[in-house]
């Protein structure tokens, strides 16, 4: 399979590098900074210096490639994902922005390839294990998801360190947040619905941000009581957020949060990727709950370190393309993260990440 690969920042290193190896993919990697290029190429992958911004010349490279896959910041999503469709090529990507998945599914209807947006760790891989344990009930009430990149040794205020994109970040933690309460659909605010928890003996919290749910919630419209996705931060992250968006008005001047978090927060390689899924309902007349909880670490290789959220996420997106080149997806259209059978997942060769993780041991 002939894939263009837009993107070669901190995950689409990683996607190259995993796709490359298997000897099934012809990969070319597009983006315009050089010095990330030159070191995908002295590995002997093909590699492509290009404005991914300049939609002629990002055209021209699609064209001949069987497959695209997008690591690009989200706001690029839309025009990708019709780049794409114009050059006959099937579609995936990572985005967790909901206006670009909308869009995104809107140009799939009638095309003769396949769209597969939301194809990382929130939205993706937990919108795969919440589908998968709830179709075991024969009534479900209440789905409840939760997901934390958490940097292993935090040391500052915020209790976090940029182990992904900061524009990505940024966009989740100020736009409405999708959930079924009650049986209907909500728009819920950003940064509201705190609580804590415990998980081997370390404290967390939680609390709404957009995008995670994926497509979950037309899913299952009409099926279940309460569903929800919140992302996982240690104590006192949440506060400092909402003092920095709203006390300071940041969330109107995005840009300049984006520099100063840039600047003054350094990025970490040792981080943990914690799941947290958490079903209900009736089982054979009773009422049951199943639990799914991973935590991923980082790999310390000292000659290819991977961050934890560097491996959940191209993961995520290396299966999707596996397991629709074998044929385990459908072959056009619009396709949902819960579509993917999670056996199938897991037992993917990319997919493996996942199971291999060590299973949380306590929940308190």
């Amino acid at each position: 399979m002939k894939v263009a690969l837009l993107g070669a920042g901190h995950i689409g290193q990683t996607i190259a590098r995993l796709l490359h190896a298997t000897g099934d993919y012809q990969v070319t990697v597009i983006d315009k900074n050089a010095k990330y290029l030159a070191a995908l190429a002295a590995e002997g992958i093909v590699t492509a210096e290009v404005d991914t911004e300049n939609q002629a010349a990002l055209a021209a490279q699609l064209r001949g490639k069987d497959t695209v896959v997008n690591a690009l910041p989200y706001h690029l999503a839309i025009t990708a994902a019709t780049l794409a469709l114009e050059c006959g090529c099937h579609y995936f990507d990572l985005t967790e922005d909901v206006a670009a998945t909308k869009a995104i599914k809107d140009l799939a209807k009638g095309a003769k390839t396949a769209f597969m947006p939301q194809c990382g760790l929130a939205p993706g891989f937990i919108g795969i294990v919440a589908h998968h344990l709830a179709t075991g009930f024969d009534e479900v009430r209440d789905v409840q998801m939760r997901v934390g990149a958490l940097p292993a040794f935090p040391t500052n205020a915020l209790k976090y360190n940029l182990t992904w994109s900061v524009d990505g970040l940024i966009n989740e933690y100020c736009h409405p947040c999708e959930a079924i309460h009650g049986g209907a659909f909500i728009s819920a605010l950003p940064l509201e619905g705190l609580e804590h928890f415990s998980l081997d003996g370390t404290e967390y919290e939680a609390f709404n941000t957009s995008g995670g749910l994926g497509t979950l919630c037309e899913t299952w419209a009409g099926k279940v009581r309460n569903l929800d996705y919140k992302t996982v931060r240690y104590p006192g992250h949440r506060d400092l957020m909402k003092f920095l968006l709203e006390d300071l008005a940041l969330a109107s001047d995005q840009d300049k949060l984006k520099d100063i978090m840039r600047k003054s927060m350094p990025a970490t390689m040792q981080d943990v990727v914690l799941v947290f899924v958490t079903v209900s309902g009736m089982k054979n007349g009773v009422l049951m709950q199943e639990v799914f909880a991973r935590k991923i670490f980082a790999e310390r290789d000292a000659k290819a370190p991977l961050s934890a959220i560097q491996i959940t996420t191209a993961a995520g997106i290396c299966a999707a393309v596996d397991l629709f080149r074998e044929g385990k997806l459908p072959a056009k259209g619009f396709i949902r993260q819960e579509e993917v059978e999670l056996p199938a997942f897991l037992a993917n060769r990319f997919g493996r990440a996942y199971q291999q993780s060590r299973q949380v041991e306590s929940i308190g």
